[in-house]
């Protein structure tokens, strides 16, 4: 906990001395959270921990993982076994727009369909929607393995699949009243597959962009942006970011080929990697993502920060923020964050992605003062 404390010294003492140069909403305009969205019997500690730590470290966007955790009219079969109800969105919905934070509802498309043994509801339901049937995921529980198998993916050419993902998104984003949603779309490692009648020889940055641009128009025609990941539009080679930071596969090309009003969230969770200012020069709005690292958190807000003040007004529009990300359940989670908040010695890596908030809080508090 003293290194936490010592971390969080310097790193206010770092921030205050940019106070002078405008507002928080000037310094640094998005300042999000992405979660696993809770289940209902988590809702009381949810919304306590959206207005008792969020509201005031500033926070004004919440992306909400939903999946297929929500009871779905459109496709009840697409439903988890523990769905919130539309009565318990509503009750975020209503937090968030009192405390002035931007709800964006997340179901992962395109990839991410399987997770180890499991297939998730898409695949599991409509598994002629898969982009590679012959490998299974009951086979594999770990990465590496003989079929290169991480998470599946579904065809975005089969005639069916929008049909189904396009009723699941609208009813979500209708009840969430959301302006935006986020599709997800990282680690895309199944495209284009030789099993695929559909997308077999097809350029896979093509395919990308296409499924990117088919979402991104569908949403615009309600008003809605969408926001991604953007990890499959960097090269990883050239950048040395690798596979999982960026895209071995020539997805990265598909950057000059999507609508630019998609938002991307540039996540690096080990370094400040520096890629926000390619999107920008891109022309896409882009915020910074961080997760487990605080002293990286603390540094791509401050680079954030840096970027916008360096830049030709028009670059610097497009450099939004900061979104941190927590990938377990919001019940882990916020047990691993109380411990942090009472100064309990976290003795184990695990406990890093809510020291790594605390950081996150505590900067974004000294950019508001």
């Amino acid at each position: 906990m003293k290194r936490i404390l010592l971390v969080l010294a310097v790193l206010v003492s770092a921030v205050f001395s940019t106070r002078a140069a405008g507002t928080i909403d000037e310094l640094i305009p998005v300042r999000g959270l992405a979660i696993q969205a809770p289940t209902p019997g988590q809702m009381n500690d949810f919304l306590k921990f959206v207005e008792g730590d969020l509201v005031p470290a500033h926070f004004n966007l919440l992306i909400l993982r939903v999946d297929w955790g929500y009871a779905y009219e459109s496709h009840p079969e697409l439903r988890d076994p523990e769905t919130l109800s539309r009565d318990d969105v509503k009750r975020i919905v209503n937090v968030c727009r009192l405390r002035g934070i931007r709800l964006v509802p997340q179901i992962n498309l395109l990839g991410h369909q399987s997770w180890a043994k499991q297939t998730h509801a898409l695949l599991r339901e409509y598994p002629e929607f898969d982009e590679n049937p012959s490998v299974k995921t009951e086979n594999y529980t770990q990465w590496p393995n003989p079929d290169g198998l991480y998470c599946k993916s579904y065809c975005p050419l089969h005639p069916d699949v929008h049909r189904v993902v396009f009723d699941v998104v609208d009813e979500i984003c209708d009840v969430f009243e959301a302006d935006a949603f986020h599709a997800g779309m990282d680690e895309v490692f199944y495209l284009g597959e030789e099993e695929c009648p559909r997308c077999h020889g097809r350029d896979k940055a093509e395919l990308f962009a296409g499924e990117v641009s088919l979402i991104r128009n569908h949403l615009a025609e309600k008003g809605r942006q969408l926001m991604i990941w953007g990890d499959r539009l960097l090269d990883g080679r050239t950048t040395g970011l690798g596979e999982w930071e960026a895209s071995y596969n020539d997805t990265w090309r598909a950057i000059d080929l999507i609508p630019r009003d998609v938002f991307i969230c540039d996540w690096h969770y080990e370094r400040a990697d520096l890629t926000g200012v390619y999107f920008a020069t891109k022309g896409l709005s882009v915020a910074s993502c961080g997760y487990r690292n605080p002293t990286a958190c603390e540094q791509q807000i401050r680079d954030m920060v840096r970027f916008r003040k360096q830049s030709a007004p028009e670059t610097a529009a497009r450099l939004q923020g900061y979104i941190h990300t927590v990938w377990s359940g919001f019940g882990p989670f916020l047990r691993r964050f109380n411990a942090v908040r009472n100064e309990q010695e976290p003795d184990t890596a695990e406990w890093n992605d809510a020291q790594a908030l605390r950081t996150v809080m505590e900067t974004f508090k000294a950019l508001g003062q």
